[in-house]
């Protein structure tokens, strides 16, 4: 199948992306499976999954484009028997085949699936309790690898109020030949009637956010803005096919699902892994980019947060005289947490020599409110790191000072914003577009933006129903864009300088000690770079509030390495540091033990959760 010609079909002559109205994931992914096995694709094994749970070679585990299909058309005939169209079906799982089969299979057969963790990781009951109590799901999907644990974690529930649960890998072939299309049934038909909007706007799925303030919101995501992120990508990324994407992301995040139910549906090669088999072994990611799986040479496509980059650069190093080619991959996009110039100095410095490609690295932004991506770079020049002056920062803009300088911060450029997409740069206050090198809040405007928050009015509002009050005179990022309210505000604070995007921090996260504004990441640089007794991207900093001002607090995890003896050594370079950077002393600094320090779901530091947690501390 002549995959380019097929996306190609859903762009007009400008650019602009047209899909019809009929047009779903489910349905995406049906027309392409059948034109694939119109031309002999249906006996390619497409699927690729390594399984290390009870050896550290791994055992791979393939399914054919035919096989795959009929899993998702399994799963998707037995939902259809026990739920009905609409109805919301959670994912618990641990990645693997039968996690993708069973998202799949849930809008297959009309349903909305929320894609959770796998039960058995420990730390998540009271988010899966909120999240259930949000979105009230009538089935859970899993296999039988966590299906005991799921079983749990209802256990306390009276009978009748707990789910249906069905172990995915357990359902016969045959209910395939059950399936049908929804939105041919009648009750698809009343659906679509009784909701007034075509299939493709539709709820395709809801992402839960991490919940780390307060009752987890669920990201409304519709067929429409799906489909358009993935063209999105797909113009964006410039993806050059044949093409492999390997992945140990978390499937229950959103750069994990839609990256692996992406791929699915074009019939293309995904080799994945648990993200647990990465962290204890990160050669073995290195090792299947690496990996010719047969005669024909694929392009690779990777994407991780950025602390990968720093512990494949620490652990995956390969030994002397040890063969690795990496010419093939075409792109490892760094995302989901900020992308530090250490990190990418590291990664590249000991991976470079095996000839992996200086533009493959590709810092992007984005955010599940987008549907996935917003930017990333699009030009030759990548990536680009700008240094800019901490003091001009201060004052909410930017000004490039040479590397070196006694003042440079470095900042990592996530790119360019992927079109048909708009992106500016706002001031919150006045809603007015800014000029380039002005540090605002980014605004997005595009068909890829979600729907709003499950039953959240205010907070849609708030986020996703904002009205661009003044643009630009001249060179307007907008132009073009309807005069309408449906901006949305994502909460981060970017900037715009040559074309290139680079996020200084966020705004709940400012840090505004005595009337000067610090931005957390710029600190946190500093306190990673003060002592090597500090744990790489592992430093929290927020400010908590006091009777006059406002203090500073510092949380660092020490270094495997470290001897805790020296912690008290190691505080007193950090508050030299930051004293001397930042011109603020920091009320309190801690040295925790690893993985001390919390995090969100998908790994980055939830400074706010931090900040609480802190505040409580001393109330008590």
């Amino acid at each position: 199948m002549d995959l380019q010609k097929a996306i190609g079909s859903f762009f007009d002559e400008n650019g602009d992306i047209n899909l019809p109205p009929f047009m779903t994931l489910a349905a995406m992914a049906e027309f392409m499976y059948q034109a694939d096995v119109a031309e002999g694709g249906g006996d390619k094994k497409r699927m690729h999954f390594w399984d290390f749970s009870e050896s550290r070679e791994g055992k791979l585990i393939e399914y054919t484009r035919t096989e795959i299909d009929t899993r998702v058309k399994a799963v998707a005939g037995r939902l259809q028997q026990v739920a009905s169209i609409g109805d919301r079906a959670a994912i618990l799982a641990n990645n693997s085949p039968e996690y993708i089969f069973s998202f799949l299979g849930a809008l297959y057969a009309g349903l909305v699936p929320v894609p959770l963790y796998d039960p058995t990781e420990p730390g998540h009951a009271d988010h899966l309790n909120a999240v259930f109590a949000d979105s009230s799901p009538v089935v859970v999907l899993t296999n039988t690898h966590s299906a005991g644990a799921v079983r749990k974690h209802f256990s306390a529930l009276p009978a009748k109020e707990r789910p249906r649960i069905l172990a995915v890998d357990s359902l016969p072939d045959s209910l395939a030949e059950s399936y049908e299309n929804p939105m041919m049934t009648e009750a698809g038909k009343r659906l679509i009637a009784m909701r007034q909007v075509a299939p493709i706007d539709l709820t395709a799925f809801l992402q839960y956010t991490s919940g780390s303030t307060r009752t987890p919101a669920g990201v409304v995501l519709t067929n429409r803005s799906i489909l358009t992120n993935v063209l999105q990508i797909f113009k964006g990324v410039q993806l050059q096919t044949p093409l492999r994407l390997v992945s140990w992301l978390p499937l229950h995040h959103d750069m994990g699902i839609i990256l692996a139910a992406f791929v699915t549906m074009l019939g293309l090669d995904n080799e994945f892994m648990n993200p647990r088999d990465f962290v204890q072994q990160p050669s073995r990611w290195i090792k299947q980019m690496a990996r010719r799986a047969d005669e024909t040479d694929m392009n690779v496509y990777t994407v991780v947060p950025n602390f990968a980059l720093e512990l494949a650069a620490r652990y995956a190093k390969p030994a002397e005289g040890e063969e690795l080619d990496l010419s093939n991959v075409d792109a490892v996009v760094v995302g989901s947490e900020p992308v530090t110039v250490s990190a990418l100095q590291s990664f590249r410095e000991v991976f470079e020599p095996y000839g992996l490609p200086t533009q493959s690295m590709r810092p992007s932004y984005g955010l599940a409110e987008a549907s996935l991506l917003v930017a990333t770079p699009q030009t030759e020049n990548r990536p680009v790191v700008a240094y800019f002056d901490r003091e001009v920062l201060k004052e909410h803009r930017v000004e490039l000072v040479e590397k070196g300088a006694a003042n440079a911060v470095p900042f990592v450029s996530n790119g360019q914003v992927v079109t048909p997409q708009q992106m500016v740069i706002v001031d919150p206050e006045t809603k007015a577009e800014l000029p380039e090198g002005q540090i605002g809040e980014i605004w997005t405007h595009g068909e890829n933006t979600a729907a709003g928050y499950l039953d959240r009015e205010e907070d849609t509002a708030e986020t996703f129903r904002n009205r661009l009050l003044s643009r630009l005179e001249e060179n307007s990022r907008a132009a073009g864009a309807a005069d309408d309210n449906y901006w949305m505000a994502t909460g981060d604070l970017g900037v715009i300088l040559d074309n290139e995007l680079y996020i200084t921090g966020r705004i709940k996260d400012l840090i505004v000690v005595a009337g000067r504004n610090h931005y957390p990441q710029d600190i946190e640089y500093t306190v990673q770079a003060a002592s090597s007794h500090i744990r790489v991207d592992s430093v929290a900093a927020f400010a908590v509030p006091a009777e006059d001002i406002e203090k500073l607090i510092i949380l660092a995890e020490r270094d495997s390495t470290a001897d805790p003896a020296n912690d008290e050594a190691a505080i007193e370079a950090i508050r030299a540091a930051v004293g001397t950077a930042h011109g603020v002393v920091p009320e309190e600094i801690r040295i925790l033990a690893a993985d001390e320090i919390a995090r969100s779901s998908s790994g980055k530091i939830a400074r706010r959760v931090n900040q609480r947690n802190y505040i409580a501390e001393q109330a008590n």
